[in-house]
């Protein structure tokens, strides 16, 4: 899945938004940090524990200049729909963006062949509109917002410090890598 370092592509959507619907485009993306949070369905069973564990997350992923951008096929309807009748997903602050028409989906290429649902899927996109991480799961599978909180924290530490990199378990404070001759087989 050759996706990562590659540019996100155009796109035009409604999402649903802090009790509105607002049209969104890959611009509105652009400049700042970006998680784009694909999951199958609402109304479902998985999706609203991640969604909900997203949520938990948005301040402290707003105070790191990151929008998060949750995409499923179904309409912003069915998202206000949802938003207003769950109170999981009733504390949801970040864009529910529609995708009937498989356009995000696809351009991402998580869209479940035959089916119409996207995978459970998460990206990173730093501000040049880049995608810097991918995640995919399986169906059963729920994905956790503190490890997606600890990549973009390694993420923008490493667009930050150009020669370093993050190891295995890294979080924010602790000691990073700088690649050389003089490291190799020494790790």
């Amino acid at each position: 899945m050759g996706i990562v370092n590659t540019e996100i592509k155009p796109f035009k959507a409604t999402a649903f938004k802090a009790g509105e619907f607002v049209e969104i485009t890959e611009a509105d993306v652009k400049g700042k940090w970006a998680v784009f949070f694909f999951y199958p369905a609402d109304f479902t069973f998985v999706c609203p524990t991640e969604l909900g564990d997203v949520a938990d997350k948005y301040e402290e992923l707003q105070k790191l200049g990151v929008e998060v951008f949750s995409v499923s096929t179904d309409t912003h309807f069915t998202h206000k729909a949802w938003h207003d009748t769950s109170e999981t997903i009733g504390k949801i602050q970040y864009y529910m963006v529609g995708d009937q028409t498989g356009t995000i989906t696809n351009n991402f290429g998580v869209m479940r062949e035959g089916m119409g649902l996207a995978d459970r899927a998460t990206f990173l996109i730093d501000p040049q509109g880049v995608i810097q991480a991918v995640e995919i799961t399986a169906e059963g599978i729920g994905r956790d917002a503190d490890d997606l909180l600890r990549k973009v924290k390694a993420a923008q530490y490493v667009a930050s410090h150009p020669g370093e990199v993050c190891p295995a378990k890294w979080k924010e404070g602790e000691a990073t890598l700088a690649p050389s001759l003089d490291l190799v087989g020494k790790i």
